[in-house]
């Protein structure tokens, strides 16, 4: 059972959230061979104060 984690920025909405999983899943199931209930995937999402990119926060930019 593939178990997958995605760290997003909050700011994406619930479609893009369903597309992306529904996407993924797909995607999964063709490289590992899976069926799609076997597949689960763990949203994670940041506040832009929490992540950094090259020692600046993600808030800190424009």
């Amino acid at each position: 059972m593939p178990i997958l984690q995605v760290h997003l920025l909050q700011g994406r909405t619930t479609e893009q959230k369903r597309r992306l999983v529904q996407e993924v899943t797909e995607a999964v199931c063709r490289s590992l061979d899976v069926k799609a209930d076997q597949v689960r995937i763990i949203l994670s999402e940041m506040d832009r104060k929490d992540y950094a990119v090259g020692g600046t926060l993600m808030a800190d930019k424009k």
